[in-house]
């Protein structure tokens, strides 16, 4: 019997982050989501409520086995979203929609879970030469938060991390760095990664920049901060994403060496994407070669933007597809 005859679709696909909820409908096993639908967490109590909305309003058989990917850990029945209130129990969740089977993953294991799906057209490269085949994949991107994740080739097919990288410690390079470590610190009992790559992590390090010019930082928005320091329109904005590109680099490097990822790093998330040719001419790339006896090494491997829309949601349905090859 094949995985088409043995598996029931449609399937339901969802992407909840920090701020928006996507979810999509996958009707057959080389389908990309289709009736994707985009909603403000804000805007519902619970993802139980979020997911009822878009139910209700997608034609056709309604799915009885879904795949939601979350920004936060699953370790067990119980999920609590790390940058939003939603919390909820997977067991009776699935009984409240009338389910027969609902899986939970983090977000970036679903997203790595993508990647081996990608096309060229899905893909931006920056910097690097030519990916080896058949070697581990590299993933982080951020957005609300910090995603990090990775596939690892084993017997034939990819294994996913699951982990939360994204809350690794900080490690700064040269002396501003290390001087918004300590204004951070004074914050923060834990100056992660992540507090600086995310959306909140670039308003700190806009906070930052004032500090060390002795000026006031003014209220300020992440999108804000973006768009200002790629036009050059504000002096701490364009210091504040140029800090957050070249700190990206290295925990780029960092993570590539980490999983020896000569496959590639990927970046997804929902800021990098919308900075086009500026993460080119930023210290990006220089950064994330700089390793000193391995940056050799590292200039070899090529790093992508990823810019398919919705590729989560591609990502949550090839993990479930997997466990019903697993059975």
């Amino acid at each position: 019997m094949t995985l088409e005859n043995k598996t029931k679709f449609p399937l339901l696909v969802g992407d909840v982050g920090g701020t928006n909820a996507r979810f999509g409908v996958v009707r057959g096993a080389n389908a990309r989501p289709a009736s994707v639908r985009v909603y403000p967490c804000a805007e519902f109590p619970g993802i139980e409520q979020a997911i009822k909305a878009y139910l209700d309003s997608v034609d056709g058989e309604r799915p009885k086995r879904a795949a939601i990917a979350v920004a936060t850990a699953v370790t067990d029945d119980w999920v609590e979203m790390t940058n939003h209130v939603w919390r909820f129990s997977i067991e009776e969740t699935r009984r409240a929609l009338g389910l027969e089977q609902l899986v939970v993953l983090n977000d970036f294991t679903a997203l790595a879970m993508a990647l081996p799906q990608l096309i060229p057209a899905d893909l931006r490269q920056v910097g690097g030469g030519e990916a080896v085949a058949g070697t581990p994949l590299a993933l982080l991107g951020p957005g609300t938060g910090l995603g990090v994740s990775g596939l690892i080739p084993a017997d034939g097919r990819w294994v996913p991390l699951q982990g939360e990288g994204g809350h690794v410690s900080f490690s700064p390079v040269g002396e501003q760095e290390i001087e918004i470590l300590r204004i951070l610190s004074r914050r923060y009992e834990h100056v992660s990664a992540e507090r600086l790559l995310s959306g909140p992590g670039l308003v700190n390090l806009y906070q930052a920049h004032a500090v060390l010019e002795g000026v006031e930082a003014l209220p300020c928005l992440p999108e804000e901060i973006t768009s200002r320091g790629m036009a050059q329109t504000c002096v701490l904005c364009s210091a504040a994403l140029e800090s957050f590109c070249a700190i990206l680099g290295t925990v780029a490097g960092n993570l590539t060496l980490t999983l020896g990822a000569r496959g590639g790093l990927y970046i997804g998330g929902g800021i990098v994407p919308r900075l086009g040719d500026y993460l080119e001419s930023s210290s990006f790339r220089r950064r994330f070669e700089q390793k000193g006896r391995f940056s050799d090494y590292l200039a070899a491997i090529p790093s992508f933007i990823i810019e398919a829309e919705y590729p989560a949601l591609t990502g949550a349905a090839a993990f479930l597809l997997e466990r019903e090859r697993e059975r």
